[in-house]
């Protein structure tokens, strides 16, 4: 290398690290140490390697780049800025700040050029690996011979923080075992977190580790080696049977005369004075805040020139991919653009009061095989599940190593990964995932359900085993909280449907659904196909009249899932003691409150008081339902171990315990 270009290449790499100190020491917010220390590897992915287009974010066949380390996040603005995408100085200098296109941590559709939200550590590794899998199953799909035109790279930068989370190893093992040869994790090993050297907690070999989730693994001595790293990147492109870890050693906050390889680096600004001295050491004006350099910029600003070309070249490969595979080609901007036929749920099975009971679980996977080959798109499985949750499309093979064709995911017994997976898949574009677990597990999830909610990503969660009617498992497999902990998380969609017929309905509106998850909480037990008197019975109503009085009902019974059925033999029993009453079904309270006061006014009328809702779960939120003069029959203990009918006689959800509760609530 050139000295000349040598200069420049510092220079390049200072820029990255002055913008974030000024950035943060502006904010007085921040985590200046990653950007400081990881900066040469990102200059040299970033302007040599990674295929991008700062001028088109969303080109399809642009390699992804996560930053796992989300509090890194200046470390990004910084590279968007830089290479030209819609990020501007002013941007930078508003880190933080309300409103502001640089928020504290990355946000996926908030500002240009981010491919997902990151911040809660793991969560990005793992949307990584899903990302790779999107990129390896439509490649297996689409790319014809002479024509690859699915062939990127999804790379993620990551920390030790990263490292120590259980969802990253659950994500690596998975992606180990499915030979992701097109996922690159830059792994930042600056050995110190918040509470200090890496030493008071983290002391395993990582590269053994990784090696054992048979992955290839690279390791760089120093971190500022750009053409170590360059050499590194390489290998790991030429591997094609392997995720590959490239180990960079890094310093934090390198640089910093007082605060290089400190934790105090890790969460605050440097300070004036520790920027100053840092700045002078690194060769920088002293007393210039955010410098960009004019000849930095020109060698980031290629990558706008390089980009256009790489762009327009895949552009005319796809041209002549389209005049060669007509079919295969609209078929792959269907699937890009999420477009669905307008019969695409007309197979959807019709279930009748005649038919025999059956677990919504099960009406749940024949909705699903009906639907499958009209969607192509969904793609999903379970966490070692799929013949409880009913997950498995029939039709299609298995994805595996070395045949990524099929669209049956075995996840593993690993929740967490498969939900933020599931988030990554969606993300990469072209795919709509799904994901089943029993609803108990879904705590293991939650930390990816929320993320996927703030992106609002139209993923589809299969939750069975949806309450003490599991029975003999016991609380430990008896979920009593989680509907209620589901529904608290904001934009997600929350269905328990009472029969099979609602549980169409419910897939139905999942699949319309594009502004957020939708979780869908199934039986495990039978359940009758009930007979439904009013035409408003759709599950995007949220609430309707299933059964009602002849005029005017003295009680509303409400209630969800398993429940409703009881709730409608009760009925029979309060009509013939004179008690005229009305059955509200009501799967989803998130629908039901999109709906027109004039609508929800007509299913529960203002001036019927008296009100009995049956959830067998905690009452948490029942009572915006039930008001001030009703009464809510759920679980405030955990579930008992016994056959699922025992349990739920011995928990009140019977018709003689409905019928004795509303005669004492209207007497």
């Amino acid at each position: 290398m050139s000295e000349t270009r040598s200069k420049i290449d510092e220079q390049c790499i200072n820029t990255i690290r002055t913008l974030s100190i000024d950035a943060i020491q502006k904010a007085n917010s921040g985590h200046p140490g990653a950007p400081m220390g990881l900066a040469p590897a990102a200059y040299v992915l970033w302007t040599q390697y990674l295929k991008h287009n700062p001028k088109n974010p969303d080109w399809f066949n642009r390699d992804r780049f996560v930053l796992s380390g989300g509090h890194a996040s200046m470390l990004l603005y910084s590279l968007l800025h830089l290479t030209g995408y819609d990020v501007s100085l002013d941007d930078i200098k508003n880190f933080r700040q309300w409103q502001s296109k640089t928020p504290g941590h990355p946000e996926c559709g908030h500002t240009p050029g981010v491919e997902t939200t990151t911040g809660p550590l793991g969560q990005g590794f793992a949307n990584s690996v899903g990302m790779a899998i999107s990129e390896r199953h439509l490649a297996s799909r689409f790319n014809r011979l002479k024509h690859d035109i699915i062939d990127h790279y999804t790379y993620v930068m990551c920390g030790d923080g990263d490292m120590m989370e259980g969802i990253t190893y659950e994500s690596a093992s998975l992606a180990g075992h499915l030979g992701l040869d097109r996922l690159i994790c830059l792994y930042d090993d600056n050995r110190i977190t918040i509470e200090g050297s890496t030493d008071i907690t983290f002391t395993e070999d990582v590269p053994a580790r990784f090696i054992a989730c048979n992955w290839h693994v690279v390791e760089v001595e120093d971190g500022n080696d750009l053409d170590a790293i360059g050499k590194a990147i390489e290998e790991a492109k030429a591997e094609t049977q392997k995720p590959s870890l490239i180990i960079l050693s890094t310093h934090i906050a390198y640089g910093s005369p007082n605060k290089q390889d400190s934790n105090e680096a890790h969460g605050a600004p440097l300070g004036e004075d520790e920027i100053r001295l840092t700045k002078k050491n690194l060769g920088w004006p002293e007393n210039e805040s955010f410098l960009v350099p004019e000849n930095t910029l020109k060698v980031f600003r290629k990558c706008i020139e390089n980009g256009e070309q790489i762009e327009n070249k895949w552009k005319e490969r796809f041209k002549q991919y389209t005049k060669a595979h007509p079919k295969t080609a609209d078929e792959l901007v269907n699937a890009i653009s999420g477009f669905l036929p307008n019969d695409w749920d007309a197979k959807i099975p019709e279930f009748l009061p005649s038919d025999d009971p059956i677990a919504t679980r099960k009406a749940s996977g024949m909705v699903l095989n009906a639907i499958a080959d009209s969607v192509p798109t969904l793609i999903g499985g379970s966490a070692d599940l799929a013949p409880s949750n009913n997950t498995y499309i029939n039709s299609s093979g298995e994805l595996q190593k070395n045949n990524y064709n099929g669209r049956n995911i075995r996840f593993g017994v690993r929740e967490h990964a498969m939900g933020s997976i599931m988030s990554g898949m969606f993300l990469h574009n072209g795919l709509r995932p799904y994901g089943g677990t029993f609803l108990v597990f879904s705590d293991y999830m939650r930390g990816a359900i929320r993320v996927a909610s703030i992106m609002k990503l139209p993923v589809i969660y299969v939750f069975t085993h949806d309450s003490i009617a599991v029975g003999e498992d016991g609380p430990t497999h008896q979920p009593v909280e989680h509907i209620a902990a589901l529904r608290a998380i904001p934009g997600l969609t929350v269905i328990r449907p009472a029969d099979a017929t609602e549980t169409a309905e419910a897939w139905r509106q999942a699949i319309k659904k594009t502004d957020g998850p939708t979780a869908l909480i199934l039986s495990r037990q039978k359940l009758p196909v009930l007979n439904k008197e009013a035409a408003d019975t759709d599950c995007g109503s949220g609430a309707y009249i299933l059964s009602d009085s002849d005029g005017k009902p003295d009680v509303i019974l409400i209630a969800s899932g398993s429940e409703v059925f009881i709730a409608v033999e009760a009925k029979k029993e309060l009509d013939a003691k004179g008690i005229s009453t009305r059955v509200v079904s009501m799967p989803c309270w998130e629908f039901f409150e999109e709906k027109p006061e004039s609508y929800k006014n007509r299913v529960l009328p203002p001036d019927v008081t008296a009100r009995v809702a049956i959830e067998a779960g905690v009452p948490n939120g029942w009572e915006k339902y039930t008001g001030s003069g009703g009464v809510v029959i759920g679980i405030n203990r955990f579930g008992a171990s016994a056959p699922g009918g025992i349990v739920m006689k011995e928990f009140g959800f019977t018709t003689q315990n409905i019928v004795e509760t509303t005669m004492n609530l209207v007497k």
